[in-house]
């Protein structure tokens, strides 16, 4: 049996009530994007602590799952109506087979050599090199499974700096991929924080199948301590806004970590914090950049 992916790009204004209409119509499902993701006018639609939440991307991609026997025009006319549209939104349909979605994704999901010492191994596989440090993995509902090129660059940062007995802080910890790996590389005390409370307790579930003591808050609880390396994967705008915040979380001496960052924005985001940092040359894989600074 197939299903029916259907996919209409609106403005903010609409987006969420055509969303809401086509639930009402009878949907199964029905989800919005950022139709700008990947390019300089991404941004995050929750705020961080230095900003109020922006809302709902400007540009909006909908998405929704029908029935085989549903009809997709009946419903994007009827939804536009709803939603107050005056005339009727493009839109493009795909069929879906019906498929085991939960193996599809674990399937998607391989365990990942970081280098020859460092493994990152989703729960479902068993780790090709058991002589190897494996980080055991289930990412949840949060980012973070170490195949994205941005992991993968903070990753092996760490596997390369990280000597024994520091203080790491990530901020956007996500599914707390970067403070385990810096807790099981040695580091003496971790934490993290997300604006996203099922992504804190997705890390502290991987931190406790990885017998790491790593610590995990949204950020009103979080600590002020500052830390001797601070992690932050995140994206450029959020990372532009949280300069002062991410300055003052690492000590004197210490190094910020930077990813999430295209190559086109490097020299802009370097730009933000060279008040309180000396930068490296950056590292880049597949367009994307990690920026490492010293505090001043």
């Amino acid at each position: 049996m197939s299903w029916q992916s259907l996919r209409i790009t609106l403005d903010a204004s609409h987006a969420e009530a055509f969303s809401d209409a086509l639930m009402a119509l009878g949907a199964i499902s029905a989800a919005l994007e950022d139709a700008d993701a990947g390019s300089l006018d991404e941004t995050p639609i929750f705020g961080e602590p230095t900003e109020p939440d922006a809302g709902l991307w400007q540009h909006c991609i909908v998405t929704a799952l029908l029935a085989p026997d549903q009809q997709p025009a009946d419903l994007v006319a009827r939804a536009a109506l709803a939603a107050g549209l005056a005339e009727m939104p493009a839109w493009t349909l795909e069929s879906v087979d019906d498929q085991d979605w939960v193996r599809l994704t674990q399937s998607q999901f391989d365990p990942i050599p970081i280098s020859p010492r460092l493994w990152i191994v989703p729960t479902w596989h068993e780790a090709p090199d058991t002589q190897a440090l494996n980080i055991r993995l289930d990412p949840g509902l949060a980012f973070g499974t170490g195949s994205h090129p941005t992991t993968r660059l903070c990753l092996r940062w760490l596997d390369e700096n990280i000597k024994g007995g520091e203080t790491v802080l990530d901020y956007g910890c996500g599914s707390g991929i970067l403070a385990i790996a810096a807790a099981r590389l040695g580091a003496a005390e971790v934490w993290g924080v997300d604006i996203d409370p099922q992504a804190i307790q997705a890390a502290a579930y991987n931190a406790d199948m990885n017998a790491v003591n790593a610590r995990f808050y949204t950020p009103d609880q979080a600590p002020a301590t500052a830390a001797q390396i601070v992690l932050a994967n995140i994206l450029t705008n959020p990372l532009k806004a949280l300069a002062p915040l991410l300055a003052g979380l690492t000590l004197p001496g210490g190094r910020l970590v930077m990813s999430g960052i295209l190559e086109s924005q490097a020299d802009a985001v370097k730009g933000v914090y060279r008040e309180w940092f000396e930068f490296d040359a950056p590292a880049a894989e597949e367009g994307w950049v990690r920026l490492c600074g010293e505090k001043k």
